[in-house]
């Protein structure tokens, strides 16, 4: 296995060492590495959507009303693996992990349609088996700059001040320093001179059952000499996202694969596109995946000391979504 992947990796490097420009994909654990250029992409069955690339071609129409269910697992079931984080967090083993669940979902939309209709930075669409409409930058680099925009931290945009509610939660506010702090120590491993550019920035995410805003900072460093145009070898370094994963990495590591009972797959890997110059990547949430013919909603949340079962259980469920208008 590894030594499959660890050829997958070369080949990014090899590719973006040449200046050959292709879109890849990593599962969470990097344990399936895919690897297309860009004459590849069509044949794959993929559709991306990306700001600066896209391969969709033509605008289709929306002509059904849609219809959206979800059945989150209970809160008893969620609390079971939420005390599990919990107690390692109280035992200093992490003091963020990403908590992620699994729901059911029942819609009269297709997959490829979630992927024309929904509006997000980032979308791909993998044939008959998953898609997802992402608003989270993985890494751009940009003529030898390291770009990273951690996300943390989320509110229903109805309620009242929503926007400074969320600057100003406790809970919010520990958790976002938490992410800057991790995502600045990674980019130290691949990046010298690494800066915060832009701390907190409160952006409007526009959904079909509600609008949310997300909380969000700007981390830059420069690539360093060893890492300049291997792209493999970097990703390599940095996966899993701190984002998505907490800190300290391997122990928090651990305590998801233990607490969550369920294999991730693809969500919360990372894809991106590079085009010969640039690099262009994403987290993969957002995350709807086909087993059988049931569809299956991931998503889920930090959960730090201040973490509050409910909270978490609600911000779980608000993010199961399509952000179509």
């Amino acid at each position: 296995m590894f030594s499959m992947n660890h050829q997958k990796f070369l080949e990014m490097d090899e590719l973006s060492l040449q200046k050959v420009p292709y879109f890849f994909m990593i599962d969470f654990l990097s344990e399936n590495v895919k690897v297309y250029r860009e004459s590849e992409i069509k044949k794959s069955g993929l559709l991306i959507d990306f700001q600066n690339f896209s391969t969709v071609t033509q605008k289709y129409n929306l002509n059904k009303k849609i219809e959206w269910k979800a059945f989150p697992e209970t809160l008893e079931s969620f609390k079971e693996g939420f005390d599990k984080v919990q107690k390692n967090i109280r035992l200093g083993n992490s003091y963020l992990v990403n908590y992620t669940r699994k729901t059911e979902v029942q819609t009269n939309l297709s997959l490829e349609e979630i992927f024309y209709h929904s509006i997000a930075k980032y979308k791909v669409f993998c044939e008959d088996f998953f898609v997802f409409f992402s608003p989270e930058t993985f890494v751009k680099i940009i003529d030898g700059k390291i770009l990273t925009y951690p996300m943390k931290g989320t509110i229903d945009a109805s309620l009242e001040n929503a926007a400074e509610v969320l600057k100003n939660d406790r809970k919010e506010k520990a958790e976002h320093y938490t992410v800057v702090d991790l995502l600045r120590n990674d980019l130290s491993m691949v990046a010298d001179d690494v800066i915060v550019d832009q701390f907190q920035h409160i952006e409007l995410i526009k959904t079909q059952q509600k609008d949310l805003y997300a909380m969000s900072s700007e981390i830059s460093g420069r690539v360093k000499p060893e890492f300049e145009g291997k792209i493999g070898s970097l990703m390599k370094k940095l996966l899993p996202a701190g984002s998505i994963l907490g800190a300290p990495k391997p122990k928090t590591l651990e305590i998801i694969l233990e607490a969550e009972g369920y294999d991730r797959g693809y969500y919360t890997g990372v894809c991106g596109w590079f085009d010969g110059e640039s690099l262009d990547s994403c987290v993969m949430i957002r995350f709807i995946e086909k087993e059988g013919d049931r569809l299956y909603f991931k998503s889920g949340g930090g959960i730090t000391h201040m973490s509050k079962l409910e909270d978490e259980y609600q911000e779980m469920k608000n993010k199961i979504y399509v952000p179509i208008h």
